[in-house]
Order: C-alpha cells, then structure tokens, then sequence
C-alpha cells in the first residue's frame, strides 16, 4: 500500500478552486481585451476585476439543473459581478476557457516534473560518482558477461533521465497552446485581438488553426512523455530488484527501524519500492493510449475527450510526482553490497575473462575462430563444474604454444575492463 504522500502541490493543482480560478484568469483576461477594442467600458471592467469570483458549492448546485460546468461556473460568476457580467464570456465558446485553462494546469504540472526530474539527476550524479569504480558483474540475458561498474550503471540512469528532462520541457513548450477563437475556431464572433492579448498574458501560444478545440496531438505528445519518463523509473526499478534478490544481494532497497516484509515469514526483505514503482509506470503508460486516442474527435469537436482527460490529467501528473519523488529517496538511500558484487564476479571461477584469452590468442596469430574453439573448450568445463578457468587453460597444451603462463595471469586482472571509465563519465557528465 502506497504511504500516505505528503507532497501537496501537484494535487493541488488539479483542486476545484485551482481549476476554477484558471478559468476566472482566462474571462478576466478575455474581458481586459475587450475593453482594449472598445466593447467593455472601463467603470464595468473596473466592476468585473472586483467583484469577480466563484463559489464551488454553488457551482454545484446550478450543475446539477443545467447539466454544462462551465455555465454553472459563469453563472456563479455572474452572481458575485451583477449586471456587468453580461461582459463575461463574450464571443467565446467553453472550449476556449477549458482547454485554455487546461494548458495552464499542464503547464504548472510541467513545472513540477522538471523540478522532480532535476531532483533525481542529482541524487544519480552522487550515486555515481560515489560508486565510479565499484566493479561489479555486467549481465546480459541476465547472465554473468563481464565486470563494469555500479557507477557506471548509475551514470547510465542519469544520462537516461538527462533525456527525459529534455523530453519533459519539449512536452511542456507543446501543451502550452490555447485558443479563444470562438465556436469551431472560425473568429465569427470574437476578434483575433482578444485571443492574442489573453493568450500573451497567460503565457501561452495560440494554435495557428483551431477547431472548437486545441488540437489532442499535443496532449498526447504530453501523456506520452510522462509515460516515457515513468518506464524509465520501471527500469530502474526492475534492475534494482534482481539486484535485491536473494541470490545476487548486490543492491538493496533501505530497510527501515520497525519496517516488517512479511505477514508470516519475519526473515523477509522485500523489494516493495521498487515493485510499487513498476506497477504505477503500468498505469501511466495505459493513460498515454487514452490521450492518443482523443486526437480523433468528431468534425470541429465532439467531448468524447473531456471525460478521459478530466481522469488522466491529475491521475497521470500526480502518479508520476509521486513516483519521481520515490524514486529519489529509493536511489538516495540504496544500501550498496561491493563484497557481494566481488563474490559474484568470482562465482564463475574466472570465465567471466574469455574475451581477454580469446583476444590474447588471436594476437598471437591464431584465427579469431581457433582462438573461440581453444577458449570455449575450457570454459565449458567450468560451466559444468569441473574446475576453474585459468587453471584449465595452464593445462590446456594448445593454448600454452601461444601463450606464457604470465600473459595468461595477465587476462584474469579487472583493472583493464574499468580504464575507461573517466571517459565514460567524462562524456556523461562533464567536467564535475
């Protein structure tokens, strides 16, 4: 069960008050520029920027007899403005305000991510730099191949993240459209001014060709990123737990004073971070394919959309705060076992080194094919336990007209597996 998340600002965002207030923005605002062109006078507008508000409750209240928010909204509006409110929404369409404002929301959600995004980067530029030469097995198939570095894995991760921070503020320049160009986007009762004026005060860009509505490719542009974004964490997550597991015990998730991992078996140390992580990235990808197939509404606009995004839009933004914010502590505060990746480095008895023979042997003038041949001979009888590596290969009379017992000493040392990895890190990071 996910603990009780004590960071409030990204729901909050997606507050009725929160929501309603953008929309008030978007009718101030759309009023301001009326009174620009002439149509609004200025002791009414004076009136409307005082008296302007809302009430939730209220607003409730009238939804329930007219069955359309934004006119149980303009009413409340109009019952804290008087009679200057026949100004308010003039010449606009719902969607004007709903999908301005909802460009407004996404972009503040936006903000949030990139702040949780850079958060993490820098807990992974630590954990890598803490553990740059930390070796440990490299895996492929999941199966031991050769020793790289817990650093390097945790530079990885950064570099990532590097992408998905690039990504995150492409995501956010997208949905930061609106349009106040009035019913099926044709201007026939709003002057383009206005949506010029509002849009520029609000920080958005107008879309160049609108419908009733802003166009779902940009949303969906949005969604996907998050859902990008939140695999990414899954990754991390994934490899965090088969790195937990009994078996291996290279990396562990922190296990806290009082903390219990099972109902019945007191002995248990379970990966549950990391397995909460992975399930909640299943959901956010699934609300990338809702935001997909809004792009094909009907005509100029049907709200087959409004329904799903009133779901995915907080559900998507908050799930992945939350999980960019977990992902930090997880990462943070991993408990990192070296000796454990030296023993499992050692667990195949030295054939983890073949490609270094294999190489040595091909120096030496065999094919790359004999050379394969001469080394799998011998690394195959480790696999089935018939003693270690380097001393099957001392025995082996073919590999010995090739090779000194040094050269072959030589092929059984890490060091040369970890030279590059200041250039590795110096091309992931820069200078530090």
């Amino acid at each position: 069960m996910i603990e009780r998340y004590s960071r409030r600002e990204m729901a909050s965002i997606w507050e009725p008050g929160n929501r309603f207030r953008k929309w008030l923005d978007v009718e101030l605002c759309a009023c301001e520029a009326w009174h620009k062109l002439g149509k609004i006078p200025k002791a009414s507008l004076n009136t409307i920027n005082k008296k302007a508000d809302f009430d939730i409750k209220r607003i409730d209240e009238i939804e329930k007899t007219v069955k359309h928010d934004v006119i149980a909204f303009l009413t409340s509006v109009a019952e804290f403005v008087g009679p200057d409110s026949r100004y308010i929404h003039m010449g606009l369409t719902s969607s004007d305000i709903l999908d301005t404002s909802l460009a407004l929301l996404l972009k503040e959600a936006s903000d949030l991510i990139i702040e949780d995004i850079k958060g993490l980067l820098a807990v992974l530029k630590k954990k890598a730099f803490e553990h740059k030469n930390t070796a440990m097995m490299g895996r492929s198939h999941g199966i031991h191949a050769e020793p790289v570095t817990f650093g390097l894995k945790m530079a990885l991760w950064y570099d990532e993240m590097q992408r998905n921070l690039e990504r995150m503020t492409r995501a956010r320049e997208v949905v930061s459209y609106g349009k106040l160009s009035g019913a099926v986007g044709t201007f026939s009762s709003i002057d383009p001014a206005v949506e010029k004026y509002v849009l520029k005060k609000l920080g958005l860009k107008p879309e160049s060709v609108a419908t009733q509505v802003v166009h779902r490719d940009r949303h969906a542009e949005f969604f996907t990123t998050l859902a990008i974004i939140a695999t990414s964490i899954e990754k991390f997550a994934v490899e965090i737990r088969h790195l937990q597991r009994t078996e291996v015990l290279e990396a562990e998730e922190p296990f806290t004073k009082g903390q219990k991992g099972s109902s019945a078996m007191p002995h248990k140390r379970n990966p549950i971070l990391s397995e909460n992580l992975t399930g909640l990235a299943r959901l956010v990808r699934g609300y990338s394919i809702s935001a997909m197939e809004n792009i094909p509404l009907w005509h100029e606009r049907d709200i087959s959309h409004s329904s799903v995004e009133r779901v995915i839009a907080p559900d998507a933004t908050i799930l992945l705060d939350f999980m960019l914010s977990r992902a930090t502590g997880l990462i943070r505060d991993l408990v990192v076992y070296p000796e454990n990746m030296k023993d499992n480095m050692d667990r195949l008895k030295g054939v983890v080194f073949s490609q270094k023979v294999l190489l040595k042997l091909v120096e030496k003038g065999t094919t790359r094919e004999e050379a394969y041949s001469i080394v799998q001979r011998s690394a195959m009888k480790v696999w089935e336990g018939l003693g270690d590596f380097k001393s099957l290969l001392l025995e082996d009379n073919e590999v010995m007209n090739y090779l000194t017992p040094k050269e072959v000493e030589g092929c059984f040392d890490v060091k040369p597996y970890l030279k590059n990895v200041d250039y590795i890190f110096k091309r992931t990071f820069g200078k530090k």
